[in-house]
Parts: structure tokens; C-alpha cells; sequence
């Protein structure tokens, strides 16, 4: 390996100005062993650059040439692949990855390390070595050694140094005087030499001479030391003087750090007892005000409400340790818890009163009310009662047993006179709704100063079945509609119906809202979740108390309080509602559209103020009601659809309940216009429509009188031209099904109804059809016995163009009495008919000239004398 080092060095990097470093013989991982040498090389100018350079024997082998080099600086890792165990693969990551197998590991070694010590020396960002054994990463090799980095240059690269300036200009000027330095080295060395040693001699003759010199400075020395000696002397005595003082001071000291200590403890005394004085110390004005506080004024409340507040300060203060076992801190804890109990029974007491006299005050103001369809306003009494708000939130928070007994207590007052009120507010209602008639029969009267109202439910509902004999009102239908004109429908008792049952909601909608936000205010029941009493229960002796919270399993937030009070207090709205919402559809089973749209716009007007309110949760309940009956509503309409019976000895003409679902798709389109659930009449378009359509067949194919495309042509005639008129967007494929069974049912019909007025010239061309779809050539049919020349001109005679004029005439009659009035189809009838017989006379005639070619044979009248007739038929009519 030596001698190829030398020959690299001489024949490669010697003329490019480069020193070989390093060398390692390796070959490809993974492939044929082409063997190549790796190189680490420093260029012997400056600046420095070091490389790896790949060199490889040529193809004679004789020679070697460089191949690839890399940069050293462009190395950023080198992998050894294991630090423990001997392995000759190492990668080189340069651009790319290189991966090489060493001929020996110590080779890879020796490599490695070089390349780590040429990195430390002259790169400043470092290769990163991974595997390698930390005994190959040394900066320097021990002096001694004969290895190095590549037979001992790298050491000896280590070893040189530069001379500086002086150095060089000393040397020069020594070389200047021996003018033979450069030709006889031996000789100036010797020179140099002869000249080391005088000046060594001189050296060691200075240095006797210096020997006086050094002996004064000894005994200056000696001197020194004995003044040292002295000062210490003299410290010492100082010090020894100093002692005296400093147990003097530690005394004064001490004295000192006690009285700071008792300094210390009187602050934090003083600071005790001004917090204790401070935070539990409660004013006379106070204490009066919670004991003789005035209730009933507005100055007296808020003296009291300052008082409480006062109070449950100095009951809440945080009491450091030990405070609890002054017998002063538990006279004045026990003073607080006195006052705290004495000002919660007046408190108590007063309140109590309150409801009580304000509860008559309201039960006097009922009567104003009664003959009006309108709710008693209770904001007085809120308006006095939120005067406490204040004290109900520290009774709250202090007293909470007697706190509930307070809501309890008005919950039991408030659902007494709400019931009376509503009560006697859905009286009025239902009065109104069933009392009332175009001639004004059949009121109910108030009598007797009180306002009460005459007659009960039982009544009420009598009285709107004998109302409603009178004016159609105990049964609407589909089939009465059709029936009716629209001042027969009574248009107006539906108005009052739905301005009536929207008065009660908008009546009942601002009373439960007031009733809620005053409880939630009141009571201070807006605030986070807590725990509360159970549910109230009704003992079988009235008497109302709640569960114990030990009973109540789970933990009631305070917006669940609210909802059970509400509940409570109007727990007869619903049951009122449903009552009221029975009556209506009494009356009217059309009442429930217009109950419909009020009641979902109401709910949807609660949900969106507070969807877990009472109001929106009972006018929800409630609304399942009204969307129940109108189902059944409909459901109704549908099952009288298919009870329907028609006449056998009158013609159909338009069924009752096709008028019946214009009228009352118009009307419903009127009473849904940008309502809320539109999506439920869309629904009921489609059952009603289902139904109609199929009766309309039905009825259609028991018809003796009318002939079945007659019912057909012109019932869904009257249904295309309602829907089309009404734009109902969800019956839109139903409008499209209606034309087209309209459509159809009039071509058949038009074309059964033309056979008959020459019904012996249809029978003779179908019989030519006939043959000539058996297999028969069209050009030999005039070859048949039975459909000969003689036999066609014998047919064609029997219809001159008086007699096809006469059977016109018979057949215009016939569809005149098969049709009705109402639809108008007459027209339309005629007309189609009149193109369809021209279209099977231009049919005869082509059979002819197909048939029967050179006959000369022609039908007795033409197509001009056939639009003469049809024209002159339908003006003499």
C-alpha cells in the first residue's frame, strides 16, 4: 500500500499541487469487485482545499487515472454501519448516497479518521459520524507514535508552524552575512553553531555576576519579614481590645430583636382586632332596620334590603383560624343568627300578607273583564311584588326553607285566580265562537252584577249543535261546498272564528310571558343550576307541602323551577285550549285550517323567544291536538269522497266533491298564505287530490246515464283548469296527470261518438284494415266477394250528404245531452270531433285510392261540405 501511495502521490496529486493524505482500496457494495482507490488530498497552496478523490487503473493497468472527486466541505455524513464489531462498510453522503466495501477494516479506519481530523481542522460546518468508535474521533495523535493520518505527513502538518515577520528578517540578515549559507549548509551550521555556545558562556558569566545583587535582595526579604511580624503583633492586640466591644453589641442586639418581636405581635394584634371590628361589627340603623324595618314603603324596603345585604356580609366574612374560640366572635355570631331568623319571619309574614290583600284587590277588578274577550293584567302586582326581589334573593340564599314556603305559597295563590280568570275568559270565547249568528239568534246573555257567566260547557255545546242545524255548520264538506255558493259558506263566521281563537292566544301568549319573567325575577331563578325542592303534592286534605330533597333523586335546575311553577299556575290553559279547540272543530271541521296557521305561528313565535318555555311547551302540546284533528279533517273529506252515490236517471256532469276541492283549495290557499306549515297542507293537497282522482273513476265506471269519458273528460277537465288557475306547486305532476287523462278520455270519446253516424262505411274500411293486415295486397282487396267496387259504391250511396248532415245533427244532440253546462265543453267537443272526421275521411279516402286505384270511385260529399255541416250544426244550436 505504501509504494501505491508513493506512485499516486507522484504520478496524480504531485502535479496538480496536491498532498495524499490518506488512501483505502475499496470496491462497490452490492456489485463486482472493481477495485478503486478512495483519497484524501489537501492542495499545498492556500486557501486549502480538501477532497475525496475516486482513482481507478486504467484498462492496460498499467497506469493510474483520477476519476471522480468530491469536495469536502460537500460531505455531510459518514456512516461506519457498527462501532463495535469489525465491518468494512462504510457510506459517504455526499449529493447522493455512496456505498463502499473497504479491503480491510483498518483501512476504512485509518480513512475515516483522517477525514474526521481534516473536518475538525479546516471546516466549519462538521460532518456528522454515525457508528463510528470514539477511538478513531481523536483531534491529534500522542506524541511517539509512529502512525498518523498517512505515514506521518498529517502529524508533521500538525507540527509545522509559520515563522513570523521577525523571525524571517533575523534569519535573512544572518544569511546575508554568510554569503556561503546557501551553498555550504554544513558550514554555515557549524558557524551557528560555534556562535550558540559563546553566547551560552555569556549567559552563565551574567548570571555570576548578578550573585551580589541577589544577596541584598535576600536580606531586603529578611528585613520584610520581621516588619510582618510586628504588624501582626500589634493585630492582635487590636483584636483582643475589639472582643470587649463585640459582647457589648451582641447584648444590645439582643435586646433589640425582642422588643421587635413584641412590636411584631402588638401590629398583628391591633390588625386582628381591627378586622375583627371592621367585618363583624353591624350598625345600629342596621339592627333597627331588620328588626322594626318598615315593609310597606319604599324607603323602608331599602333600608332593609341595605340592612340584609349588611348582614350577610358580616355572617359570610372568612374568619381566620382560631377567631371562632373568642367568646366575642360567638356573642356576635350568635347576635347575627337572631336578627338573621327575626327579619326572615317578618320578612315571611309580610309577603304572606302581600298576596293575600294584593289577591283581592285583583278578584275585585275580575268583573271589568268577564263581558270582554280580554285577560286581567297583573303588572301591579308584579310591579309591587319586584320591590322585594331583592330580599327574596337573601331569604334565598339565608333562609331557603322559608324561601319555599313563599313560592309555594304563591304558586297556590296565583293558581287559584288564574284558573277563575281563564276559566271565565274561554267562557266568553266559546260564548262568542257558538253564540253568535248572521241574524243575531241564539246569544247568550250576562246576568247579575258579579259578571258571572250564564249557562256551563254543556251548554256551550248544545247551543252550537242547534246553531249549526241552521247553518250548515256541524258537518262541512267537500260535497257541501260543491254544493253551495260562497255566501251559502258563511264566509263570515269563519272570519269571527279565527279572529276570536287568535284574540285568546294573543291574550294568553303576553300573560304567560309576564307571568314567567316575573317568577324568574322574583324568584331569582335566571341564575346558575342548583338544588331545589321536589315537585308539590296534594295531600287527599288540601293541604299542599313538597318532598324533602333526600325524596328528590336528582338535582332541578332553577329553569326546571320555573317550568314546574308555571306549570302549576296554568295548568288549566291547556286543558281550556283543547276545549276551546274541540268546540271549533264543532262547529266548523274547517275551523282546524284556521286553528292550524294561529297555533303554529304562535309556537314558532314562543320557540323563538325561549324554545323551553311554558308558553312554547303547551302551545306545542296543544298543537298535536289541532294538527290531529285536521287530519282528521281530511280523512273525513276523503271517506265522504267514496260514500258519494250518483243518480241513475240523471247525467253526472261535474261531482260535487271536484267543485268541493276548488272551494276548498282556495280557501286554504287563503287561510296558509305565508304560514308555517305549509308543508302539512301540501300533504293533505296530495290525500284529498289521491282521492279525488280515484273517486272520479270510480264514479266514472258505475255511471249508467253518462258515458264513462264523459265523467272522465269532464271532471279532470275541471280539475286541470283549478289547478292550474291555484299554482299549487306540489300538485304539479297532479295538474299534468289531469290534462292528460282529460285529453285522452276526450279522444276516445270523440272517436266511439263519430263511428255512429256512418257506422256502415266504418264497419266496410275496417273490413278492408282487416284483410289487409291478414296479408292481403292492398291492390287486391277489391278482389274480395265482400269488399268488391259493387259493395263500396253500394255503402257510399247509403250516405249522401244530407244523410251524413242528418247523422251530425242526431250526434250533436246526443253529446249535447251527454254533457253539462257548467264545464262548457260542447265547443271543444264538437271541434275536436270535426278534426278527427276529417281525419278518417282523408283516412277512407286514401284506403280508396290505395284499395280500389282507377276505380273512380269518390265519397258522396268533401271536405268543404263536412266543415259546412259541422259550422252550420253548432250556430242552428
Amino acid at each position: 500500500m505504501t509504494a501505491i501511495k508513493h506512485a499516486l502521490q507522484r504520478d496524480i496529486f504531485t502535479p496538480n499541487d496536491e498532498r495524499l493524505l490518506s488512501i483505502v482500496n475499496v470496491c462497490k457494495a452490492g456489485k463486482k469487485k472493481k477495485n478503486c482507490f478512495l483519497c484524501a488530498t489537501v492542495t499545498t497552496e492556500r486557501p486549502v482545499q480538501v477532497k475525496v478523490v475516486k482513482v481507478k487503473k486504467t484498462d492496460k493497468g498499467d497506469f493510474y487515472k483520477r476519476q471522480m472527486a468530491w469536495e469536502l466541505r460537500d460531505l455531510t455524513e459518514v456512516d461506519a454501519k457498527d462501532a463495535n464489531k469489525e465491518n468494512p462498510e462504510f457510506d459517504l453522503h455526499f449529493e447522493k448516497v455512496y456505498r463502499w466495501v473497504a479491503s480491510s477494516t483498518a483501512e476504512k479506519n485509518s480513512f475515516i479518521s483522517c477525514i474526521w481530523k481534516l473536518n475538525q481542522r479546516y471546516l466549519r460546518k462538521k460532518v456528522e459520524f454515525v457508528n463510528v468508535s470514539p477511538q478513531l474521533l481523536e483531534e491529534s495523535v500522542p506524541s511517539g507514535e509512529s502512525q498518523s493520518v498517512a505515514g506521518g505527513d498529517e502529524d508533521a502538518l500538525d507540527d509545522y508552524q509559520e515563522l513570523n515577520t521577525r523571525e524571517e528578517q533575523d534569519i535573512e540578515s544572518m544569511m546575508e552575512v554568510c554569503e556561503y549559507a546557501i551553498s555550504n549548509a554544513e558550514a554555515f551550521a557549524e558557524k551557528l553553531s560555534r556562535e550558540l555556545q559563546v553566547l551560552d558562556g555569556a549567559n552563565i558569566q551574567s548570571i555570576m555576576a548578578s550573585e551580589k545583587q541577589v544577596n541584598i535582595l535576600m536580606q531586603l526579604l529578611d528585613q520584610a519579614l520581621a516588619e510582618v511580624d510586628n504588624i501582626e503583633g500589634k493585630l492582635l492586640s487590636y483584636e483582643e481590645m475589639l472582643q470587649s466591644v463585640k459582647e457589648q453589641m451582641d447584648q444590645i442586639s439582643q435586646s433589640n430583636r425582642l422588643i421587635q418581636i413584641s412590636n411584631t405581635n402588638n401590629g398583628k394584634l391591633l390588625d386582628e382586632i381591627q378586622f375583627l371590628v371592621n367585618y363583624m361589627d353591624l350598625s345600629k340603623g342596621h339592627i333597627k332596620a331588620l328588626q322594626e324595618g318598615d315593609l310597606s314603603s319604599p324607603k323602608g324596603i331599602e333600608a332593609c334590603i341595605n340592612a340584609s345585604e349588611a348582614l350577610s356580609q358580616c355572617m359570610n366574612v372568612a374568619l381566620n383560624p382560631g377567631h371562632d374560640k373568642l367568646m366575642a366572635v360567638k356573642q356576635q355570631q350568635q347576635l347575627f343568627s337572631e336578627l338573621r331568623d327575626t327579619f326572615a319571619r317578618r320578612l315571611t309574614n309580610h309577603l304572606n300578607n302581600v298576596f293575600v290583600h294584593q289577591g283581592h284587590d285583583q278578584s275585585s277588578t275580575l268583573s271589568q273583564h268577564t263581558a270582554e274577550l280580554t285577560l286581567p293584567k297583573h303588572s301591579p302586582l308584579h310591579r309591587d311584588l319586584l320591590r322585594y326581589a331583592k330580599l327574596m334573593e337573601w331569604l334565598k340564599n339565608t333562609q331557603r326553607e322559608k324561601y319555599d314556603g313563599l313560592s309555594r305559597t304563591y304558586v297556590d295563590y296565583m293558581t287559584r285566580l288564574y284558573e277563575r280568570e281563564i276559566k271565565d275568559f274561554f267562557e266568553v270565547a266559546k260564548i262568542k265562537m257558538a253564540g253568535t249568528s248572521k241574524d243575531g239568534k241564539g246569544k247568550f246573555g250576562l246576568h247579575g252584577s258579579s259578571g258571572k257567566l250564564t249557562g256551563s260547557t254543556s251548554s256551550l255545546n248544545k247551543l252550537a249543535v242547534s246553531s249549526s242545524n241552521s247553518r250548515r255548520s256541524q258537518s262541512s264538506s267537500l260535497l257541501d261546498m260543491g254544493n253551495m255558493s260562497a255566501s251559502d259558506l258563511d264566509v263570515a263566521d269563519r272570519t269571527r272564528f279565527d279572529k276570536i281563537f287568535e284574540q285568546v292566544l294573543s291574550e294568553l301568549e303576553p300573560l304567560c310571558l309576564a307571568e314567567q319573567d316575573f317568577i324568574s325575577k322574583f324568584f331569582k331563578l335566571q341564575q346558575n343550576p342548583t338544588l331545589a325542592q321536589a315537585e308539590n303534592v296534594d295531600d287527599s286534605d288540601g293541604t299542599v307541602h313538597s318532598r324533602p330533597l333526600s325524596e328528590h333523586r336528582q338535582s332541578i335546575s332553577e329553569k326546571d323551577m320555573v317550568r314546574m311553577m308555571m306549570n302549576k299556575i296554568f295548568q288549566s290553559i291547556e286543558t281550556e285550549l283543547n276545549s276551546l279547540i274541540a268546540l271549533g272543530d264543532k262547529i266548523d271541521s274547517f275551523n282546524s285550517l284556521y286553528m292550524l296557521v294561529k297555533m303554529s305561528h304562535h309556537v314558532w313565535t314562543a320557540e323563538n323567544v325561549d324554545p323551553a318555555s311554558y308558553l312554547s311547551t303547551t302551545l306545542g302540546n296543544v298543537l298535536v291536538t289541532v294538527k290531529r284533528n285536521f287530519d282528521k279533517c281530511i280523512s273525513g273529506q276523503i271517506r265522504q269522497m267514496e260514500e258519494v252515490k250518483i243518480s241513475k236517471k240523471s247525467k253526472v256532469g261535474i261531482l260535487p266533491f271536484v267543485t268541493g276541492f276548488e272551494e276548498f283549495a282556495k280557501l286554504a290557499e287563503a287561510i296558509f298564505r305565508n304560514a308555517e306549515r305549509r308543508g302539512d297542507l301540501d300533504k293533505a293537497y296530495i290525500k284529498l287530490i289521491r282521492a279525488v282522482f280515484s273517486n272520479v273513476e270510480k264514479v266514472a265506471n258505475e255511471s249508467q246515464k253518462t258515458p264513462r269519458d264523459v265523467v272522465m273528460m269532464e271532471n279532470f277537465h275541471h280539475i286541470f283548469s283549478t289547478l292550474s288557475s291555484l299554482k299549487i306547486s306540489c300538485l304539479d305532476a297532479e295538474r299534468k296527470d289531469a290534462k292528460q287523462k282529460y285529453t285522452e278520455h276526450l279522444q276516445s270519446y270523440v272517436i266511439n261518438s263519430l263511428g255512429q253516424p256512418l257506422e256502415k262505411l266504418n264497419h266496410f274500411f275496417e273490413g278492408v284494415e282487416a284483410r289487409v293486415a291478414q296479408g292481403v295486397r292492398e291492390e287486391e282487396v277489391s278482389y274480395q266477394l265482400a269488399f268488391n267496387k259493387q259493395e263500396l259504391r253500394k255503402v257510399i250511396k247509403e250516405y249522401p250528404g244530407k244523410e251524413v248532415k242528418k247523422g251530425l245533427d242526431n250526434l250533436y244532440r246526443k253529446v249535447d245531452k251527454h254533457l253539462c253546462e257548467e264545464e262548457s265543453l260542447l265547443q271543444v267537443v264538437w271541434h275536436s270531433m270535426q278534426d278527427e272526421f276529417i281525419r278518417q275521411y282523408k283516412h277512407f279516402e286514401g284506403l280508396i285510392n290505395r284499395c280500389y286505384p282507377g276505380s273512380g270511385i269518390t265519397m258522396e260529399f268533401t271536405i268543404q261540405d263536412m266543415l259546412e255541416y259541422f259550422s252550420s250544426i253548432a250556430q242552428s244550436h
